[in-house]
């Protein structure tokens, strides 16, 4: 992964550029962007472009990594000795060294997807939700302890620091504070809020924007091979969210918002029967996913009430989802969608704290069907 290989943030780029021509860079910085941006796969390029045989001779002006030297090589394949990934497991039973050849595979596929990908990507099932727990802080101890292999710096790439637990996080806050020479840590999140503040003060944040509807379309006609204007229609669904573009070209989004549909429906009816078979369906889906339909939920009643209200300009929805808004949104009163999208928000904590997913559903069912009628 080079800079070149990421569409746009032009401005992103040239300054982690310039940190590393003018030899400022910090021992610890943060990547904060959102799902599907492109703070995993700058972080890559970043990474590659530090440790490129031709930047540190410094024999060229290059603006990107050179992409033929023995480290540019191995980087490529993610094979570098020097670079380490720390990611969330399934589980606290399985290591990321039993993981990597997968996360390999997985990364090299797309760096914009999401955890809720990853964990559908090594076949997870149940209630687990990815961490990343205090036995791979120890192993992150373990391999900076070592010098450097062959590179210039051994880098640090965590993705998801904010699903480490507490121990986790200390043992890694213990390493920002007293850092091993030419060590780079290179921290990849998505929700800063989840962070301990102490990692926040002894890190350089750097935000990554969403990527811009042009951005979006570039990448899509060039690696996905679809048609400009159908680009066009997933760029404005996706909100500069590569990893829901994608969603959205394979049609998976078309099978959630059926059952979503059909979940309302029956809320709206009501038909409790139903509703006791779709909280039964509920319960066995992937934690990951009984999160993602709450999230794809308050999108939902996000823009049912910017249509109710006249903003119908800013719905980004098409086809059976927006005919759904258009439709519902005149049977359903603004107040009620407030408080619905309470409610979900509600079940989303819950789940998150591994709450029985069928009870939790089940609940949630009833109390929309009382306030569709209310």
């Amino acid at each position: 992964m080079r800079f070149q290989d990421i569409p746009g943030l032009g401005n992103i780029k040239n300054t982690l550029i310039h940190s590393v021509k003018t030899n400022h860079v910090a021992h610890a910085q943060l990547f904060n962007g959102g799902v599907g941006s492109a703070n995993l796969a700058l972080a890559w390029a970043y990474a590659t472009y530090i440790n490129c045989e031709e930047v540190v001779a410094q024999t060229s002006t290059l603006t990107d990594a050179c992409g033929r030297c023995a480290s540019c090589v191995k980087m490529a394949k993610m094979v570098h000795p020097d670079i380490h990934h720390i990611f969330p497991t399934p589980s606290a039973k399985e290591t990321i060294l039993e993981l990597l050849p997968m996360w390999r595979k997985f990364l090299m596929g797309s760096p914009y997807r999401s955890l809720t990908d990853w964990l559908e990507f090594t076949g997870v099932t149940g209630n687990k939700q990815g961490i990343i727990p205090i036995k791979e802080a120890h192993n992150i101890i373990e391999k900076i302890s070592l010098k450097a292999f062959e590179a210039e710096y051994k880098i640090l790439i965590i993705w998801q620091p904010e699903l480490m637990n507490i121990e986790s996080a200390n043992s890694l806050l213990k390493l920002l504070e007293e850092p091993p020479a030419k060590t780079l840590f290179i921290l990849v999140c998505n929700d800063t809020n989840r962070l301990l503040t102490t990692i926040l003060s002894r890190t350089q944040r750097i935000m990554i924007p969403a990527f811009t509807d042009e951005d979006v379309i570039g990448y899509l006609t060039e690696k996905e091979g679809i048609t400009h204007e159908r680009a066009k229609q997933v760029a404005y669904l996706s909100e500069g969210n590569l990893s829901k573009a994608s969603e959205l070209i394979n049609y998976e989004g078309e099978s959630k918002h059926q059952w979503f549909a059909t979940w309302m429906r029956s809320a709206y009816k009501p038909d409790f029967t139903a509703l006791v078979k779709i909280a039964d369906e509920f319960d066995a889906f992937p934690k990951e996913y009984q999160k993602g339909m709450m999230e794809y939920g308050l999108n939902i009643f996000r823009d049912l009430l910017l249509w109710k209200n006249g903003a119908a300009a800013l719905v980004r929805l098409e086809g059976e989802e927006l005919t759904f808004v258009q439709n519902f949104s005149k049977a359903v009163k603004a107040e009620a969608i407030e408080l619905i999208v309470n409610e979900l928000s509600q079940t989303y904590y819950y789940l998150e704290r591994n709450g029985r997913a069928k009870i939790l559903h089940l609940d949630l069912s009833l109390t929309i069907a009382q306030l569709f009628k209310k």
